[in-house]
């Protein structure tokens, strides 16, 4: 079972439904604040952290200061849609945090769920 901590400043229901739906019995979803999110994953009791936001970038704050940027992906921004292959570029380089802009979640979150189940990488 894959653990996602869903931070975020917006739709924090909406993106952990969306995981749940896609993941099906293979993901557990938590919520959190952005900051208890980032540490669920930095102290080992969730895998991923996702997040959606207003800018894709500000829901990476708190996993970027306690993971680092390089284990951290913004996943969309306004104007700039997700893009499937560059998620799972960050998927198979180990990237645990991932973000996008609210309006993106339902192209987004299937994304990146996929590119972590059909990896197995927990």
């Amino acid at each position: 079972m894959i653990r996602f901590a869903v931070g975020g400043q917006v739709d924090k229901k909406k993106v952990a439904e969306l995981v749940r739906k896609v993941g099906g019995g293979a993901v557990q979803v938590t919520e959190h604040s952005d900051l208890e999110a980032a540490m669920q994953v930095k102290n080992g009791k969730a895998d991923y952290y996702i997040g959606a936001c207003h800018t894709g970038g500000g829901g990476l704050a708190m996993a970027i200061a306690m993971l680092g940027k390089a284990r951290c992906l913004t996943v969309s921004m306004p104007g700039r849609p997700p893009k499937e292959d560059e998620i799972r570029k960050a998927v198979a380089d180990g990237v645990k945090a991932f973000a996008f802009t609210a309006d993106h979640a339902e192209q987004a979150v299937p994304m990146i769920v996929r590119a972590i189940l059909e990896r197995g990488q927990a």
